[in-house]
């Protein structure tokens, strides 16, 4: 197991990701009393994936792919969705988080070693922002740290 991340949505529910060693993402959960069969979810991930949940029995996960974009796929509750390419030009792990039913915030660090964000407001994604203030790896500056 490479890329372990988990997430809950609600009382006794624990849902765990991993990538497998061909580049692959799996699933399993936890209901509070045993734990489901391994399902694949595909894809070739070239980073760990990150999760969250933003609702009772809704969560996405995202990873970037060989080609630098970020992707995703979400469960809505009935099913997995199929992956889908939010853009960006990306190198390293993404991070995400929910503050609010139907609210999605992802981060992820740029080729240009910057922090770029995007968001779900409940209707859309946004476009990618660069994050103001600096470089994600240390030691790269940049014109704006001066």
């Amino acid at each position: 197991m490479n890329g372990v991340t988990a997430v809950s949505w609600g009382p006794d529910r624990i849902d765990l990701f991993w990538v497998d060693d061909a580049r692959a993402l799996w699933h399993r959960s936890f209901d509070g009393a045993r734990w489901s069969d391994p399902e694949s979810l595909g894809g070739t991930l070239a980073s760990a994936p990150a999760v969250t949940a933003w609702a009772t029995d809704a969560m996405e996960v995202f990873a970037v792919f060989p080609d630098g974009e970020l992707w995703d796929r979400y469960w809505d509750g009935v099913s997995w969705h199929p992956w889908e390419s939010l853009g960006g030009e990306l190198a390293g792990e993404p991070a995400a988080s929910s503050w609010g039913s139907d609210r999605l915030d992802v981060f992820a660090p740029g080729r240009d070693g910057l922090t770029w964000h995007r968001w779900w407001d409940g209707t859309r994604w946004a476009e990618w922002e660069r994050l103001p203030g600096g470089a994600t790896r240390p030691g790269r500056r940049t014109a704006r740290d001066a």
